[in-house]
């Protein structure tokens, strides 16, 4: 059985997207506390790109700062459909802040040959326990 596609609209730009995947995540605080205190820069070498590590140890609470990171990349996963597979690692999903901000994705070589022209739009937040993200995976310009 087919179903419908969903478009989404901006409602200030216009803009018209196809929903091609979602990924949430939600992870505890407390874990990558752990892991940071256990492996420590291994353990961020493995996960986070250079400028993620920088952005994150400038926060007064830097775990939670890697916590939302690491919840961002699982749902970029998700939402790709491949988890960490084909050669795909932690670094091909790197979460930076545009000028204003905002957190956006920036994608691997692997990642961006297999999604083509797909955009991944991402929401993170945090508390002290916490920290979650959404990804949608979408495409631009698929409805008139």
């Amino acid at each position: 059985m087919a179903f419908p596609a969903v478009c989404l609209i901006h409602e200030v730009t216009g803009i018209k997207r196809m929903l091609a995947g979602l990924g949430v995540d939600l992870i505890e605080v407390g874990r990558i506390r752990k892991a940071l205190d256990r492996w420590g820069e291994r353990f961020i070498r493995r996960v986070f790109t250079a400028e993620e590590k920088r952005y994150s140890l400038r926060k007064a609470f830097p775990e939670q700062s890697f916590a939302a990171r690491f919840a961002a990349k699982e749902a970029v996963l998700k939402a790709l459909g491949t988890g960490l597979s084909g050669g795909i690692g932690w670094t091909q999903v790197e979460i930076v802040n545009n000028k204003n901000g905002k957190p956006e994705v920036k994608l691997g070589k692997k990642i961006t040959a297999r999604i083509g022209e797909k955009k991944i739009l991402i929401s993170l937040s945090h508390t002290k326990e916490f920290a979650i993200a959404f990804a949608a995976l979408v495409e631009d310009n698929k409805f008139s």
